[in-house]
């Protein structure tokens, strides 16, 4: 969700992966501290995993990113949920109706659908979440997601009210929502958290009632009953949950390490029942892990209004200064891809041909030609010397690790210092946010399954923008392309797009995602989506 909240490797790992399994010592014995407290709870099915970070936020609209998708994604439920296939199925919505021209959705909820306190869940209750998500004051990064929504875009940019937006309670039970367009992949994008419900009676009684766990309510598989920030949080099965004869797990622990060596230890001691492999150990280790393809990228964003990056020639020459394969093989040694363009592979025209394939590679290393662009475009400035260049991190081994990486092949192939900064990921977010870095580190997971996602990100003012680089050209092929019905138009227009974001190179890409965990057989029925979300609905534990 993005898919694009800024994001990180090793936060995203951790997050995601953190939610999986158990490893080899689990449950064993162990020198532990932990061990007493694990007997205690033998009767109990208790999965130790890490969340990386603490979450930003478990308000769905401004928890946005992957730190706090994966929790969030099991404590409250939308209409619709991705099902052990990857596809949208029914979850607070029972079923669904389609008008003909395909943009009118009418929602049937639950007769049984309760919140953890145990009121009922309602079509007003979405109503309010998807108005407070697009509301201007709300400052949610995952608004965009909501314009397809009639009077969702003009609500959001403050050029409309809360009253144009169409969505309404037909009855407690009954939801309407009307879309500018038919959208093959609506279904999908409302999986999102930001899509999810709020307690309207909470909310209006608790305008911070997502804070705490003593506050918290929410409407899916698991409940929010303990959370030590920075420290922890607990999560256990939500016996108000429609669907909770499914749920097996009695109860989720989840640490917030956020260094990866520590976390592999951790699991080696029983602490933990999941482990990212740690970089050192990739070779070692990757044998024994479990990966699977995750729809996103690894990047890094040119600050285009800052010196010297506002000129497009020098952004290509560190852009080409960069050797990916090199950064897989030999830095991250995960089992990535490197990343020549930004959508990611996996997504599929109406040919039958993989959107990456069709697209090529739009940036390539080049160190001849890079050094040939940095002279050209520090004459076109003016630069006899080039502007000090700081290259900023979120606090983390595996981005520390990266930005070294990408440090030395400045020198070695520029002949530029870089100095390198790094901060913690709160911080970071806001700072990047309001365009206060040069050069920084980034990274997209899919909200929803289609190549748009990705593309959608770098639209003039987009939230997940965060370079400051504008075209209008590249703002109306996105624009056409979210109203083409036509598939092989549609995915021309895509391929357009992309091209002239490469022109004018506002990103480096390093590395498709991928999801790279440890684990053993005690732990079964966890599944980790394309694009990003963690379901522990399904998971069980020996």
């Amino acid at each position: 969700m993005k898919k694009f909240l800024s994001l990180l490797l090793a936060g995203v790992l951790l997050f995601v992966m953190a939610a999986c399994t158990a490893n080899e010592n689990a449950g064993k014995e162990t020198d532990s501290k932990d061990d007493g407290k694990k007997e205690e709870e033998s009767a109990e099915k208790v999965l130790y995993l890490n969340n990386g970070q603490e979450p930003t936020s478990f308000d769905p609209p401004i928890g946005f990113d992957s730190v706090s998708w994966g929790a969030l994604n099991n404590l409250m439920e939308g209409l619709t949920r991705l099902g052990q296939d990857h596809e949208p199925e029914a979850a607070i919505a029972e079923k669904w109706n389609i008008s003909e021209d395909g943009k009118t959705y009418t929602f049937q909820i639950r007769e049984n659908a309760k919140w953890s306190n145990g009121d009922p869940v309602t079509a007003g209750d979405f109503v309010f979440a998807w108005k407070r998500l697009l509301n201007p004051d709300t400052g949610s990064s995952a608004a965009f997601l909501g314009y397809f929504i009639e009077g969702g875009e003009a609500y959001n940019n403050g050029e409309g009210s809360a009253d144009d937006v169409k969505v309404k309670a037909v009855d407690d039970k009954t939801f309407e929502v009307t879309l500018t367009s038919p959208q093959a992949y609506f279904l999908s994008v409302i999986t999102n958290p930001a899509f999810f419900p709020i307690n309207e009676k909470v909310a209006t009684e608790n305008p911070k009632w997502f804070a705490e766990a003593d506050s918290f309510v929410g409407n899916g598989p698991f409940n929010l009953t303990e959370w030590e920030h920075d420290s922890h949080f607990v999560m256990e099965k939500n016996d108000q949950y429609w669907d909770a004869e499914t749920v097996k797990l009695d109860k989720i622990h989840w640490a917030i390490i956020d260094d990866t060596n520590t976390e592999y230890q951790m699991y080696q001691s029983g602490e933990l029942d999941v482990s990212d492999v740690p970089s050192e150990l990739s070779e070692q280790l990757l044998g024994e892990a479990k990966v699977e393809d995750q729809a996103g990228d690894y990047f890094y964003r040119f600050n285009v209004n800052m010196e010297p990056f506002q000129n497009v020639n020098i952004r290509k020459a560190f852009a080409m200064a960069v050797d990916q394969q090199q950064m897989v093989d030999f830095v991250t040694k995960n089992g990535e891809k490197p990343a020549y363009g930004f959508v990611s592979y996996g997504f599929t025209d109406p040919s039958g041909n993989d959107f990456r394939e069709t697209s090529g590679d739009l940036v390539k290393t080049n160190v001849e030609e890079a050094k040939a662009l940095l002279e050209k475009g520090m004459e076109e400035e003016g630069y006899d010397k080039l502007p000090e260049v700081t290259l900023t991190y979120s606090t983390d081994d595996t981005h520390k690790k990266i930005a070294e990486a990408l440090q030395q092949m400045f020198k070695e192939n520029l002949g530029v210092e870089v100095k390198l900064a790094n901060m913690e990921w709160n911080v970071f977010a806001e700072e990047q946010k309001a365009l206060k870095f040069q050069l920084s580190r980034s990274s997209f997971l899919a909200d929803y399954a289609d190549p748009i996602n990705f593309l959608e990100n770098f639209q003039t003012g987009h939230s997940m923008n965060r370079t400051g680089w504008s075209s209008e050209k590249y703002d109306q092929l996105i624009k056409d392309a979210k109203n083409e019905a036509d598939e092989a138009k549609r995915f021309e227009l895509m391929y357009e797009a992309e091209k002239i974001l490469f022109e004018e190179m506002p990103i480096i890409p390093i590395h498709f995602y991928n999801q790279v965990y440890l684990y053993n057989d005690a732990v079964s029925g966890i599944v980790r989506h394309p694009v990003g979300y963690l379901e522990l609905k399904w998971a069980d534990k020996k």
